[in-house]
């Protein structure tokens, strides 16, 4: 990966939290566990995957950068949004901990090296995981479930 894509990338990830936060705007509090669309999370749990996935990656990423060839596990996150009860908690607290772990690691991406960014460990699910198929990955993450946020708010003022 050249040096500008990676910073491009690293400014969308940092824009993350920010997407979401106005995906969120004129939302009102009892349609967050509204599912207008079948078959898709509702706003809350999107919030509260948003969290787990985001406290997750900003291991994963430690992960890589502290071990020798870690191994990164995959997890099951509709068994997370039903066994942690996604749409039965207030969002404030996951909106709160999807920020503050996009703070911390925006700060670690800023200061890793050439090396570092070639670091590479095992996921569990899709083989060889490296720093850079991260950044890839959570660049887009929070943007991706912005979106989804916009079209479940569409749904609902119908």
């Amino acid at each position: 990966m050249k040096s500008e894509e990676r910073a491009a990338l690293i400014e969308k990830y940092k824009q993350g939290y920010a997407q979401v936060e106005q995906s969120l705007e004129g939302f009102l509090p009892a349609s967050l566990t509204s599912h207008p669309i079948e078959g898709k999370w509702s706003a809350a749990e999107i919030v509260h995957h948003l969290a787990d996935s985001e406290m997750t990656s900003a291991l994963r990423l430690r992960k890589l950068l502290v071990e020798e060839h870690p191994v990164i596990y995959g997890y099951d996150e509709a068994a997370f949004s039903v066994r942690l009860a996604y749409n039965s908690r207030d969002i404030a607290p996951s909106l709160e901990a999807f920020r503050a772990a996009r703070t911390t690691t925006s700060q670690l991406l800023e200061l890793m090296t050439d090396d570092d960014w070639k670091r590479e460990g095992f996921h569990t699910e899709s083989g060889v995981y490296s720093t850079e198929h991260w950044l890839r990955v959570y660049a887009d993450h929070a943007h991706n479930h912005a979106a989804q946020i916009r079209r479940l708010r569409e749904a609902l003022s119908k």
